[in-house]
């Protein structure tokens, strides 16, 4: 930890925050105001206690950087066209068989790479009861819809008895026969994983949950004991990691989250290549870097912890294997 770091106890959330915990220098606050008025910050004490310093592989991830308002000529506000894919508020239909389904725009953690960075943050929508009564209906009127995804945001800082409610209603649509749960809570905020939650995720419908991780270090003992309480409900838990440079982007990193994804019974599912968002060109791996370490890994690391490494094509054209 930086010197001066004291026993995290809440979210930063602001420029100020950022200081006083030694994550950065005084002389950057008139920079970094910038970036905050445009995009949201908050740091958990869990991933705090983790930032060894503000260049770390965690550190990289969730403290604001000046560059964050370069925009390169590729860049876009929407990469993956969620907008123009959601037919009714909440819902994202891109592949005929799945919908997304997003309750809410908030999360625990805003990682400077995000994607939908220019939708979410603190104030983040969330769908009142009139709304989600839109997206059923949307969801209900097509059977060709198999799969929901609730995503965001992040859907596991619902409280348990609305999440319950949204899982209650999305496994009483008789074409309906996966849930998937995208979230970074598990590993942002281990506290939220509690009996409650996980009893209000055992659903009769099939769920899957998807862990986004980065870095082995976030996998940590407390994270493992929160995902068990879902795995023993029978709730299977997939990994999903960004490649990002700095972060994990060489064979060891990658070999290393990988194997503490398996020892805590996480089945490594996607390997993102970088999305286009605005102000996120740091974070850039070239494609050609990421097939090597992938193809590197083969065979030095059990198959069962290779993920599918994939780009999910701007203009909502849909993922393609790399």
């Amino acid at each position: 930890m930086p010197d001066g770091f004291t026993t995290p106890k809440r979210s930063i959330r602001d420029v100020d925050g950022l200081i006083e915990h030694g994550l950065v220098p005084q002389a950057a606050r008139l920079g970094l105001a910038a970036v905050a008025a445009r995009y949201a910050i908050a740091i958990p004490p869990a991933l705090q206690a983790l930032i060894g310093n503000p260049d770390d592989a965690i550190g990289l991830q969730f403290i604001p950087n000046a560059a964050e308002l370069i925009i390169a000529p590729h860049e876009m506000a929407d990469p993956v066209a969620d907008e123009a894919l959601s037919p009714v508020p909440g819902i994202v239909h891109r592949y005929p068989d799945r919908a997304l389904l997003k309750p809410l725009l908030a999360c625990p953690v805003y990682c400077r790479f995000c994607f939908r960075r220019e939708q979410v943050g603190p104030d983040g929508g969330v769908l009142g009861e009139a709304e989600l009564e839109v997206a059923y209906d949307y969801i209900a009127a097509h059977p060709e819809i198999k799969e929901v995804i609730l995503t965001g945001g992040d859907p596991l800082m619902l409280s348990p008895r609305r999440l319950r409610a949204i899982l209650d209603r999305l496994s009483a649509i008789a074409h309906v026969e996966l849930l998937r749960i995208h979230t970074r809570v598990p590993v942002a905020d281990p506290g939220l994983m509690t009996d409650e939650l996980a009893e209000a995720l055992d659903t009769p419908t099939p769920l899957f949950v998807a862990l986004h991780t980065n870095h082995a270090r976030e996998i940590t003992e407390t994270v493992r004991l929160g995902l068990q309480k879902l795995q023993r409900r029978g709730i299977s838990i997939l990994g999903q990691t960004v490649l990002l440079a700095g972060v994990n982007d060489s064979e060891e990193a990658l070999g290393d989250l990988f194997r503490a994804m398996l020892r805590a019974r996480v089945k490594p599912y996607y390997l993102h290549q970088l999305d286009a968002a605005p102000g996120t060109a740091r974070f850039h791996v070239p494609p050609e870097r990421g097939r090597e370490i992938m193809a590197n890994l083969r065979g030095n690391i059990s198959g069962i912890a290779l993920p599918t490494y994939i780009y999910d094509q701007p203009g909502g054209l849909g993922k393609i294997p790399l």
